[in-house]
């Protein structure tokens, strides 16, 4: 009996067993990996030397270019997320009313989100060309320009109209998570906001938002953690140029690894970056602990 209860009481743990080995394959060693690597001299033929304590981590921290990337990262984060949020919020309530032509407008909606990052910021590179760009061409025929602009005349415009993809192409994922906290809710409790003469306000704050809070707080954290590591938007449309201006810490750590030689500083920036989303991670969890707690 008590072997049977012990084998019974282990069986979860068993079935948990090859998930576990997978996390401990795929996630823990690479970043007990990168961690090493962080700590390590790396020639430029990529042959770890030994130890140099924290010598990647002052080299980085030393350099006007990786404080500039951690500003763009930074702002590139949190407009990326807070417009495509806020849009994706506004487009969500739209799309969640009964409309002639609803089912084709979410299957517009859902392109840019479905298209490869890739081919979304090749797209939006050939659009905003100086040169031959469709945009200029477009504006051209209209008659509200009477030359070509470049409208990437500066690292500035051109982080602009990255952030501008990035929103473009992430306000399709928070639509479908805010829609389907929409259509969980409950229509009698409109209903009865209704029948009490709520305006639309009233019911937006007091029972809408309320009550796809969930939907949206999952679809902010994976939007931050999706944003934050982007790297095909930026790299294909500037590739942090120019003079290093555009870039976010994955597309730095990237050109310091593959084509500076500088292998360890760049597992040094990628600690940094790690560190830094484990504390956004870890506020979180904070913050969404003392939420249940008050529910309670």
């Amino acid at each position: 009996m008590n072997r049977n209860r012990r084998l019974k009481q282990a069986e979860p743990y068993l079935w948990m067993l090859p998930s576990i080995l997978l996390m401990a394959v795929m996630i823990v060693i690479p970043i007990v990996t990168v961690f090493r690597l962080s700590l390590s001299e790396i020639s430029r033929a990529n042959i770890v030397k030994g130890f140099n304590n924290f010598e990647n981590f002052k080299e980085v921290l030393s350099s006007p270019t990786f404080w500039h990337t951690l500003q763009n990262t930074l702002v590139w984060t949190v407009v990326v997320v807070g417009f495509s949020t806020l849009i994706g919020f506004v487009l969500a309530l739209v799309l969640n009313q009964n409309f002639r032509g609803r089912k084709f407008v979410r299957a517009v909606v859902v392109f840019p989100w479905a298209t490869s990052l890739i081919i979304q910021s090749v797209i939006w590179k050939y659009i905003i060309s100086a040169d031959y760009g469709s945009l200029n061409v477009i504006l051209k025929k209209l008659g509200l320009i009477d030359s070509f602009v470049n409208w990437t005349n500066s690292a500035a415009a051109f982080f602009a109209w990255e952030c501008w993809v990035g929103i473009f192409v992430t306000i399709p994922f928070v639509t479908f998570c805010v829609l389907s906290g929409l259509q969980s809710i409950d229509t009698s409790y409109y209903e009865a906001a209704e029948m009490d003469g709520a305006t639309f306000w009233h019911r937006l704050f007091k029972i809408t938002l309320p009550l796809v809070r969930p939907s949206l707080t999952v679809s902010t954290v994976l939007n931050i953690i999706y944003v934050f590591n982007s790297f095909p938007i930026i790299w294909t449309i500037s590739k942090g140029d120019p003079a290093d201006k555009t870039h976010t810490l994955v597309t730095y750590l990237y050109k310091l690894s593959f084509y500076s030689g500088k292998s360890g500083q760049a597992a040094a920036v990628s600690v940094i970056g790690f560190v830094i989303l484990s504390i956004c991670a870890g506020i979180y969890m904070v913050l969404s602990l003392k939420g249940e707690e008050a529910d309670q």
